[in-house]
């Protein structure tokens, strides 16, 4: 149970640096393009910024979960547990950007009261950060049960 908790916590931290990284790309090419086109480009805008954060966030976390969390499966060559670790990573954007969509369109879009009291940038980190929690224990989970080496008891 302690080597679980650590690896959760490890995990976690790993997690905090890339949603930094995630996050801070998100949130420039967010105020980018809604520099360049103006408002009306919002939802689109934060998709695309979800997008190109989530991506570059992946492959960092790749390296680091492999160096600081998971155990490799000697089994499974490199190539291969790239591929399913993009496989539930695309899983994982996926579940990310229908979460992000939801909340800054149908909710944000759609209640009076949220635009009165979040801008665009609040909207957007809101919406990342409830995105991430969800996503986060998705990650954990199915990479443990389809990258991490089994240790038998």
């Amino acid at each position: 149970m302690k080597k679980l908790f650590a690896q959760i916590m490890k995990f976690g931290m790993v997690g905090v640096i890339c949603f930094v990284i995630d996050y801070l790309i998100g949130i420039a090419v967010l105020n980018i393009i809604l520099k360049l086109g103006g408002d009306q480009y919002f939802e689109f805008a934060s998709m695309a910024g979800s997008a190109l954060g989530f991506t570059v966030s992946v492959i960092i976390n790749y390296i680091l979960s492999f160096r600081f969390v998971f155990e490799r499966k000697e089994d499974l060559n490199r190539k291969a547990e790239f591929v399913v670790f993009i496989v539930l990573s695309v899983i994982g954007l996926g579940l990310n950007q229908l979460i992000i969509w939801v909340c800054v369109g149908p909710i944000y879009n759609n209640v009076a009261l949220l635009r009165r009291l979040l801008n665009y940038n609040l909207a957007y980190t809101g919406a990342k950060v409830i995105a991430t929690a969800i996503v986060m224990v998705y990650n954990f989970i199915t990479r443990k049960i389809f990258l991490e080496k089994k240790n038998e008891a």
